[in-house]
């Protein structure tokens, strides 16, 4: 049996993902977690063959998450799941050390699909997601303005790009005002930018948003 563990902060989705899988009598649902903090917990304490990790989820992002598991458990194979599209982070997570990315409106015997292929040693990339990495090898990563930022920082930029403040921001990765605007500041300076009206444009010309 394959022993998954579910990290996603809204339950209805822990709920769907589980019974897309245990419709295959390979897998169990060994565990589901509700946020980062709890994720990492678990792995911690227990043994999975696969984590299945949401980005988004309070008390520790899934950027956070997969840094530690990476550090502390390389071994274990993880499947990012996400409502962004693989534009976003797809790229990102890979060279973090993630098997897989998907988006979350993905049909669910692609997911199955996904997994299997990540139990078995291989990484899963779709077809989008392959031209990509293709393009990247072909132009040099450094054409590409949004790579130069740091998990946390692209973490920040996009919220930026969706229009959010830095108060609001900070409420939702529990940081100080005074933290995120340290983000901001060395965002702008990477990309070579001067206000958030530029970051916006930015985002919504590469199709970030």
């Amino acid at each position: 049996m394959i022993k998954v563990l579910i990290a996603d902060d809204h339950a209805v989705v822990r709920r769907g993902l589980t019974q897309i899988l245990t419709e295959d009598p390979e897998f169990t649902i060994q565990d589901e977690a509700a946020n980062g903090q709890d994720a990492l917990m678990k792995i911690r304490s227990n043994r999975y063959d696969i984590l299945i990790l949401d980005i988004s989820m309070p008390e520790m992002g899934g950027l956070d998450v997969l840094y530690h598991i990476k550090k502390e458990f390389p071994e274990l194979p993880v499947l990012v799941l996400s409502i962004y599209p693989e534009d976003q982070y797809a790229v990102r997570v890979l060279k973090d050390g993630a098997s897989g990315y998907m988006n979350k409106e993905a049909a669910p015997d692609e997911l199955i699909k996904a997994v299997k292929r990540i139990i078995s040693g291989k990484k899963y990339i779709s077809e989008n997601l392959a031209e990509q990495l293709a393009f990247i090898i072909g132009n040099g990563e450094e054409t590409i303005l949004h790579e130069k930022l740091s998990d946390r920082e692209y973490t920040v930029f996009s919220f930026i790009a969706r229009g959010k403040v830095n108060k609001e921001i900070a409420e939702e990765l529990n940081l100080s005002t005074k933290t995120i605007s340290t983000y901001r500041t060395r965002i702008l300076e990477k990309m070579n930018m001067n206000n958030n009206a530029q970051i916006i444009s930015y985002a919504v010309r590469e199709k970030l948003i």
